[in-house]
């Protein structure tokens, strides 16, 4: 009845895009630091301006609706300026992994077909012998970061320049289409070619509003760099702090002995960062440490930081938000939201809680565990184990130029992330394991994730990972490596598992114990598939 001779017009229908945020800061607090970088200082007014004249020098060399626009570069005022300006023109962002090998990056510049890629100088190396291996040629436009270390100019016009070629007045338009893509996201930390998740306006726009929601985010927030942007476009914080009217703190490299400085200096109150970042800041050495006069909110996502991590961190003055998600999903996609109890609950039990993956973001429609088989939910009585499935607008578009992979990740109208989780009794969800890191030993099931918990609290370890180790009677056994905290007395695998042995159940305990540095993603997600590879075992999924 009112759908009859009622309809969509300019006045009451505006597609949703992140770009929004930007011309909307400027015009509310023109005169605000948006943007600190070293020395440099870029107010919202000056931050659209520059946007601008990105948006109409790419413009000018004819990128335009679809195209495609890489940028290699670490946490840069640039990058920023990317996310904003690429978009605008209809185009399609990809930000590059700063830590990928040449073939890699020759990969993704191909596959993606980039018609343009912003370089910052002390990348280029890389970049260099990436392009050597393409068949794209695009535009190379270098960024000359007064703080980068070294390197070289391997593009045709330096960033400045480029800028300088642009109209300051461009207009940042929105997409005919809120199901536009927006950016070009390749998955990490996995064997072969990675996946090009394609990402939409529209869930660019709800998400970053339920980061800044979720992380309450407001004007007076000092937001800072320590997430790669290019991870998840920096889980769309790229675009939750300027619909905030927060400052971004730049941050080229994840050092403690840079982070606690600025931290102290510019009175940060956010940042984010994956379990390792919460790992690097609790054992850095005492001198580098500082004190805060208020708690600096940190969210971290990836694996589920172990409790004794975020008790470690709540006692050096951070208070811990725990999120879960996939660049799938746009970044976060649940969060462990905070409870009236748990200001009264002990430290341990605190802490329990909280490495919980929680519920879903506001934003997301629906997060639940559900039985693969069937696709029905698992009875939430937090020990029935199922798959961890979400839908929502905060679902990607799919994989690109793959079809099947695009099938059987939403089979059933659900996005499949291949977690294993439970369901608790209040609706909170907690990841046990990757589907394809549970260990099958004697026909038991044992979450490699629930061994590492143990693991890491004992006193000497820092960090820990297991996987299954072959075995002819048992089939798998959990096999554990360990790397101790640099002060640490030298402990014995015996000790190890003596410990394990004290902790848990029999059969998960480990029977096998490897010393040494873990392999890592450029995020901070310890890469299982290489310590199975050292074993020689194939990664699978379970039944």
């Amino acid at each position: 009845m009112y759908e009859a001779d009622l309809g969509q017009t300019p006045a009451n229908h505006v597609p949703l895009s992140p770009v929004s945020f930007l011309t909307r800061a400027a015009r509310v607090w023109p005169n605000r630091v948006a943007i600190i970088h070293g020395a440099r200082r870029h107010t919202y007014a000056g931050f659209l301006e520059r946007t601008r004249r990105l948006a109409s020098a790419l413009a000018q060399y004819g990128i335009g609706k679809g195209d495609t626009v890489a940028i290699l570069a670490p946490n840069i005022p640039e990058m920023l300026e990317a996310h904003n300006a690429v978009p605008a023109l209809g185009a399609v962002l990809c930000p590059i992994n700063t830590r990928l090998d040449p073939p890699a990056i020759a990969f993704i510049l191909d596959h993606a077909a980039a018609k343009v890629v912003l370089i910052d100088r002390e990348l280029a190396p890389a970049m260099a012998a990436a392009l050597r291996q393409t068949e794209a040629k695009p535009l190379v436009v270098d960024i000359d970061d007064p703080l980068a270390r070294d390197g070289e100019r391997i593009g045709s016009i330096e960033y400045e320049a480029f800028l300088a070629s642009g109209d300051p007045t461009f207009p940042l338009n929105l997409p005919d289409d809120e199901w536009q893509a927006i950016s070009l996201n390749y998955t990490s930390g996995t064997t072969g070619n990675p996946k090009g998740v394609v990402l939409h306006h529209r869930g660019a726009y709800l998400n970053a509003t339920a980061n800044a929601l979720t992380f309450q985010l407001s004007p007076s927030s000092i937001y800072l760099w320590t997430l790669p942007m290019f991870h998840c476009d920096g889980w769309t914080h790229t675009w939750a702090v300027t619909l905030a009217g927060g400052t971004h703190v730049c941050l080229r490299r994840v050092d403690p002995a840079e982070i606690f400085p600025t931290i102290s200096e510019h009175k940060v109150t956010h940042m984010c960062g994956a379990p390792v970042v919460l790992s690097m800041l609790i054992h850095a050495p005492a001198s580098v440490r500082r004190r805060f006069d208020r708690p600096v909110q940190i969210a971290t996502g990836g694996a589920a930081p172990p409790s004794t991590v975020i008790a470690r961190m709540e006692e050096m003055g951070f208070a811990v938000t725990h999120l879960y998600g996939l660049t799938e999903s746009f970044g976060p996609a649940t969060v462990c939201m905070w409870q009236p109890t748990l200001d009264t609950m002990a430290m341990e039990e605190k802490s329990a809680f909280m490495a919980r993956q929680g519920v879903n973001t506001p934003m997301l429609e629906d997060a639940m565990v559900l039985n693969a088989a069937t696709m029905l939910p698992v009875p939430p009585d937090g020990a029935t184990m199922g798959e961890l499935m979400l839908r929502g607008n905060t679902v990607m578009m799919g994989y690109l130029k793959n079809p099947t992979a695009t099938a059987e990740a939403f089979a059933g109208g659900w996005f499949h992330t291949g977690d294993l989780a439970v369901m608790h009794p209040d609706g909170y969800v907690e990841v046990k394991d990757r589907a394809k890191d549970i260990i099958i030993s004697g026909g038991e099931n044992i979450s490699s994730l629930e061994v590492e918990e143990a693991l890491y609290k004992h006193p000497a370890v820092m960090e820990a990972a297991v996987v299954a180790q072959p075995d002819e009677k048992w089939g798998e056994t959990p096999h554990a490596f360990v790397t101790l905290k640099p002060d640490a007395e030298p402990v014995t695998a015996e000790a190890i598992v003596a410990w394990c042995r004290a902790h848990m159940a029999g059969f998960k305990i480990p029977r096998h114990v490897t010393f040494g540095v873990l392999p890592k993603t450029s995020t901070g997600k310890i890469q299982k598939f290489e310590l199975r590879e050292r074993l020689s075992v194939s990664p699978r999924r379970t039944p």
